[in-house]
């Protein structure tokens, strides 16, 4: 097999790799979050918000790296089970804020616990999972330049 060979190797594949590596740590987070009742995206929704509040969805959107239109039914189904709210701006009455309950805010309490469990989980300390989280940014930064 010649170098040009091993470089076809599905175990070789960057892509397959991170392919792998996105379903097995939705895996992880899924038991972990399932008290708490929300899914992994509607998690990574509920961070956005944590971070601040009020926002406008194509806000919310551009942080999470997703189409408005992705997002949306993601905010539609927390509002229904309480988690936020959408309300006219008070900046520009055009656009709708999505805002925070008081039960977002509590589920954030419980939240607090996730990144230890996801941690123990898959047996990473803190600085582990910087590093890797740093190095996967970086490679996603080039890639949105490419």
């Amino acid at each position: 097999m010649t170098a040009a060979d091993d470089l076809l190797r599905l175990e070789n594949q960057l892509c397959f790799a991170l392919v792998t590596a996105a379903r097995n740590v939705v895996a992880v987070y899924r038991p972990i979050l399932e008290p708490l009742g929300l899914t992994h995206p509607q998690y990574l929704v509920m961070l956005a918000l944590w971070e601040r509040s009020p926002r406008a969805l194509s806000d919310l959107a551009a942080d999470l790296a997703l189409e408005p239109a992705t997002v949306s039914p993601l905010v539609k189904r927390l509002e229904k089970e309480g988690l936020v709210a959408r309300q006219r701006s008070a900046r520009d009455e055009r656009r709708l804020d999505i805002i925070l309950t008081d039960a977002g805010l509590a589920v954030r309490e419980r939240a607090l616990d996730v990144p230890g469990q996801v941690m123990a989980a898959v047996g990473m300390d803190v600085g582990e999972v910087a590093a890797l989280r740093d190095g996967v940014a970086r490679f996603a930064g080039r890639t949105t330049r490419a």
